[in-house]
C-alpha cells in the first residue's frame, strides 16, 4: 500500500473536492465557488476565499484558526482570484483520522504543524477538482530534525516527539518556495539543507549524494507523481463519455 493515496472529486453535491492521505493523515476537502458573497466580505476587483478547517474530533479551536489563515495566505499566491471579482470561493477542510501518538492529535498540545501538509495538498487537490484557474500547483511536505541532526521526512509520532525542530515546506510547480514554517531552534546550515531537501522531495528534484551536507531519510514515494496520477484519473472519469459515444 504506497504512503500517500490522492483522489479527486468524491463528493458529488460539492464544485469540487479531494481526499489526500499519507502516513496516517487524512483530510477530505470541499470547494463551492465562485459564489455569491456576502457584501461584508465583498471585494471590488478579486474573489475572496474562505477556508475552513473542522478537527477529526470536537470543535474548532485557535490551532484551527491559525492552520486557516496560512493555508489562506497560501492560496492566494496561485489562485487567480482577479478572475472572479465580487465572489467567494469557499473551502472546507475536514480532517478525517491523524496517526495515534501525533502530538497535534492532543486538544491540549500547541503544535499542530504536522497536520498542515496534508491540509495544504488536499487543498490544491480540490481545486484542481473544482477547475479553479491557478497560476501554478503545489505540494507541501513535512521534516524534521532528529536529535542527532539528520533530517526525517514524513517522520512518524514518535519522530515527531523527538525532533529538535520540525518544519513544513510548500513548493511551486516552478520550484518556487511558497511557505516555509518551523517550530524549534535549527541554526541557517541545518534550514538550508532541509529547504534543499523539501524543494527535492515537492519538484521531484534530483539531488547528488551529500549534497545537502546532512544525512537524509526520504520517503519512497513521489508527491508531484501523486497529484498528477490523481488528475490524470479525473481527466479520464471526464472524458470517459466521449470514448463511449
Amino acid at each position: 500500500m504506497p504512503a500517500i493515496q490522492a483522489s479527486l472529486s468524491d463528493l458529488h453535491r460539492a464544485d469540487g473536492s479531494a481526499t489526500y492521505t499519507q502516513d496516517g493523515y487524512s483530510v477530505l476537502g470541499a470547494v463551492n465557488g465562485p459564489i455569491e458573497v456576502q457584501r461584508r466580505d465583498e471585494l471590488p476587483e478579486e474573489a475572496a476565499i474562505e477556508v475552513n478547517v473542522r478537527p477529526a474530533i470536537g470543535v474548532g479551536s485557535p490551532k484551527e484558526r491559525h492552520l486557516e489563515t496560512i493555508i489562506h495566505s497560501t492560496l492566494r499566491h496561485i489562485v487567480l482570484v482577479r478572475n472572479f471579482p465580487r465572489t467567494l470561493i469557499q473551502l472546507t477542510l475536514q480532517v478525517l483520522s491523524m496517526p495515534e501518538g501525533d502530538p497535534g492529535a492532543e486538544r491540549s498540545a500547541s503544535s499542530s504543524i504536522s497536520l498542515l501538509p496534508a491540509l495544504l495538498n488536499s487543498s490544491v487537490l480540490t481545486l484542481l477538482s473544482a477547475n479553479i484557474p491557478l497560476r501554478s500547483t503545489f505540494t507541501a511536505v513535512l521534516l524534521c530534525v532528529s536529535p542527532d541532526a539528520s533530517i526525517i521526512a514524513s517522520p512518524n509520532p514518535k519522530q515527531l516527539a523527538a525532533a529538535s525542530s520540525t518544519h513544513v515546506f510548500a513548493f511551486s510547480g516552478a520550484r518556487d518556495l511558497l511557505l516555509a514554517e518551523s517550530e524549534g531552534a535549527c541554526d541557517m546550515d541545518t534550514w538550508n539543507a532541509l529547504h534543499d531537501t523539501a524543494q527535492r522531495l515537492c519538484c521531484n528534484v534530483e539531488t547528488a549524494e551529500g549534497e545537502t551536507g546532512m544525512e537524509v531519510d526520504v520517503p519512497a514515494d513521489n508527491l508531484l507523481a501523486r497529484v498528477k496520477e490523481a488528475v490524470r484519473q479525473k481527466i479520464e472519469r471526464d472524458q470517459a463519455w466521449k470514448e463511449a459515444s
